[in-house]
């Protein structure tokens, strides 16, 4: 049999690359998405079968040429994973409206944009899954951060829309909240004094989102809240 297809966006140095080895591993061949195509052209020579597409998912033009060379070179994707995330912190009084409206064009639009362009051909097949990766903005407005939670919120308003539109098409959507400062080097440096497991792991959160993507379809979930034991919440 083929090698199933899964896309996943906003492959950076944390979450999107550890998905990327996780997929890559469990036996699919991945189209990896970003606007920077250095580092992806250096993470599809580690991982074979993978290929890159630079693509800015808030311009459909780009998603459309994307998912059509995608399309050309490995197939029809059983697996989206949207990970593409555009954030900035400030109170509604300093941020630039310009900000939030980019932000919402990332997060929220350009979800819109893969579904409406890949979804056809998962309801077409009667199987495929959705996954998109939140954060603890999806549920609460907190200060200073009028520049990227409202936009987080819609993106998982939209995705709950999608879920259940597709659901009984055979297609599982989820919406997976990551409560957490995740491991990344700028991370560490702003959380220097934090111990190990103050962050989440990458590839955790990868694991999970495999599992996520791959559950029974008698048994599937749409909230999904991953956070450290120790996190307050």
């Amino acid at each position: 049999m083929a090698q199933p297809i899964c896309i996943i966006t906003g492959v950076g140095p944390g979450t999107g690359t550890a998905l990327a080895r996780r997929f890559a591993n469990g036996g699919y061949r991945v189209a990896l998405l970003a606007r920077n195509a250095k580092r992806l052209g250096d993470l599809s020579q580690a991982l074979p079968g993978s290929r890159p597409y630079p693509c800015d998912v808030s311009d459909p033009s780009q998603v459309e040429a994307t998912a059509d060379a995608i399309e050309r070179d490995l197939g029809a994707p059983s697996v989206l994973i949207h990970n593409a995330v555009g954030g900035a912190f400030g109170s509604f009084l300093d941020i630039d409206p310009q900000v939030l409206n980019r932000n919402f064009q990332v997060n929220t639009m350009g979800l819109l944009y893969l579904a409406r362009r890949l979804a056809p051909a998962m309801i077409n097949a009667g199987k495929g899954a959705i996954m998109v990766t939140g954060n603890t903005s999806a549920l609460r407005g907190r200060a200073g951060f009028a520049g990227f939670a409202p936009t987080k919120a819609a993106q998982r308003i939209l995705a709950e829309a999608i879920a259940r539109d597709l659901g009984p098409k055979g297609i599982h959507v989820a919406y997976l909240v990551i409560d957490a400062v995740i491991d990344v080097a700028w991370a560490r440096e702003r959380y220097k004094d934090k111990p190990n497991d103050f962050f989440i792991q990458p590839a955790a959160i990868a694991d999970e989102i495999w599992h996520v993507a791959h559950q029974d379809r008698c048994a599937w979930s749409f909230n999904v809240e991953l956070r450290p034991f120790g996190e307050i919440w």
